[in-house]
């Protein structure tokens, strides 16, 4: 009997470490958003499974491996936002496949694309030919940014968390001078910008703090 109340307990500490994950990370779920997320769901997984069926670690060495991981996710998650060094190292950076209708081919191949599953995502994008992509990314979770020709503006944003898109300045033919000119009007800097978006010739602001 005491077998089972020590599983109970430590599958009960599980879930409670689970919750408190979800809550911390601000996640509605445990839907994966990168691999980097992925990979955690497996790690906690494993040390939740492993540990409940082994009887010689005690329940204030499952607490305090669980504390642990705990904070290395975090501390994984403060580098990230702060960083776009760290989070293109753990997440991957996008990856341009399709420049003004030339398909990168050794991009594509280094990425494991078939030239199949560029056709299938073009198609998904509703895109039959590569001539007629302006610009096409491979993002890190592996979906396919589409721009065509004739799109007033590029669907992707310019700012992310603080942190420029160097590729669609250049995309959208501006250069940091009108970037630090908007940003000055606007009242911020760039580090104080959640989300910045390109729209009708104009840079929308979604700062972290409202003014």
């Amino acid at each position: 009997m005491l077998i089972y109340s020590l599983m109970l307990a430590k599958l009960a500490l599980g879930l409670l470490c689970l919750i408190v994950q979800i809550n911390l990370l601000g996640k509605g779920n445990l839907a994966p958003n990168s691999a980097t997320d992925q990979v955690q769901n497996y790690v906690l997984g494993g040390i939740i499974g492993g540990v409940i069926y082994n009887n010689s670690i005690s329940i204030p060495d499952f607490l305090l491996v669980l504390i642990a991981w705990t904070m290395l996710v975090l501390i994984l998650k403060y580098l990230k936002s702060n960083s776009a060094v760290v989070k293109g190292f753990v997440d991957g950076r996008p990856a341009v496949l399709i420049e003004r209708g030339k398909l990168m081919v050794e991009e594509c191949m280094r990425h494991g694309l078939l030239a199949h599953d560029i056709m299938l995502k073009l198609r998904m994008a509703g895109v039959y030919f590569v001539k007629d992509v302006k610009r096409a990314v491979l993002e890190p979770n592996g979906q396919l940014t589409v721009i065509q020709y004739g799109e007033q503006n590029a669907r992707y944003p310019l700012i992310l968390d603080g942190q420029l898109d160097e590729d669609i300045l250049e995309l959208i033919e501006k250069d940091r001078v009108w970037l630090n000119g908007e940003l000055r009007a606007a009242g911020y800097e760039l580090k104080d910008v959640y989300i910045g978006e390109y729209k009708d010739d104009a840079l929308a602001v979604y700062p972290y703090e409202s003014p």
